[in-house]
């Protein structure tokens, strides 16, 4: 049984190695040597895709750190300095790069560089420091922070680069766990209901493709194949329109327009975690209970729709 699988287990599917985590099985990827020149190119793809994921507005660059943390320190309007303080990490995270990039350049130069020397001090304490305020960068949904991915360019600096892949791993895995929950309540929710009948099978393929992309890297020769998979499924998911009554009543209406608003906002979600490659708890939790209540009521809203018999 796979609940007997130890974490971390590997074995060649296809002569793919596949690594076993949250009960999947997921692709793998050579790692590179735990150099400083492969660190900084990570850090950097990191850094690019965290402002890729996050609201807009905060890549600014490092050279205006000092003016970001003056700006967040003097704000008192507490909306603004949760913006502000956002803008602040980004500065420091851009800072980080920076001196990382100024490193590999010294040590490609024949300078040795040692973990003592201070500008790596300096590049570990903007990157934590820039990690402390990940609770105030939103998502850019808007809906919440992903702390999981705020936090990768501080570990990919703090450890080596072989624990630092084993940990995307993990959060790959925890990412389809949350995509097969959605999926589940969705199906549970809308396939049951006459005016979505053959929605079942479209939401299972949708999540398939998701989870199949989840673990495909950009550089992968099969990428061509999981994105188009997963954005093709995803227009079939919300081109499913829901089959009316000859004459539906004003409930009828407002319960279909409600359901499919939520296959919008299931099909986004899921396009988000897929995107990030980490899992999004609160959201997730959040559009689980909306479902919960549209199953219960025929609404989200407070007032109560009667569902059609």
């Amino acid at each position: 049984m796979e609940s007997s699988i130890d974490p971390g287990t590997r074995k060649l599917v296809n002569g793919q190695t596949r690594v076993y985590y949250e009960g999947y099985w997921m692709k793998t990827y050579p790692v590179p040597e735990n150099t400083l020149a492969h660190k900084k190119r990570l850090i950097e793809a990191l850094t690019r895709r965290l402002f890729n994921h996050t609201e807009h507005g905060l890549n600014i660059p490092g050279s205006r750190l000092n003016e970001a943390r003056l700006a967040y320190e003097c704000e008192a309007d507490s909306a603004k300095r949760r913006v502000k303080g956002a803008m602040y990490a980004g500065a420091m995270f851009n800072r980080a790069t920076d001196i990382f990039r100024n490193l590999v350049e010294l040590q490609e130069a024949g300078v040795e560089i040692l973990p003592s020397y201070e500008l790596m001090r300096e590049c570990g304490r903007c990157l934590q420091e820039a990690y402390t305020l990940c609770r105030l960068v939103l998502h850019r949904s808007g809906e919440e922070s992903i702390d999981e991915l705020w936090g990768e360019p501080f570990r990919a600096f703090s450890i080596p680069l072989e624990e630092f892949y084993e940990s995307r791993y993990i959060k790959i895995g925890q990412a389809k766990r949350d995509i097969d929950r959605i999926a589940d309540v969705m199906v549970n929710t809308f396939a049951r209901l006459r005016m979505f009948p053959d929605i079942g099978p479209i939401i299972r393929e949708f999540a398939l493709a998701a989870k199949i992309k989840c673990e495909t890297l950009r550089t992968d020769p099969d990428i061509f194949d999981a994105w188009a998979n997963f954005a093709a499924a995803a227009e079939r998911l919300v081109g499913s329109k829901p089959e009316m009554t000859a004459t539906p009543g004003d409930p009828e209406l407002r319960m279909a327009d409600c359901a499919h608003k939520l296959i919008w906002n299931g099909r986004d979600l899921i396009f988000h975690i897929t995107r990030a490659r980490v899992p999004m708890p609160k959201s997730t939790r959040d559009f689980m209970t909306r479902c919960n209540q549209f199953a219960a009521t025929g609404s989200t809203l407070d007032e109560w729709i009667p569902l059609p018999a």
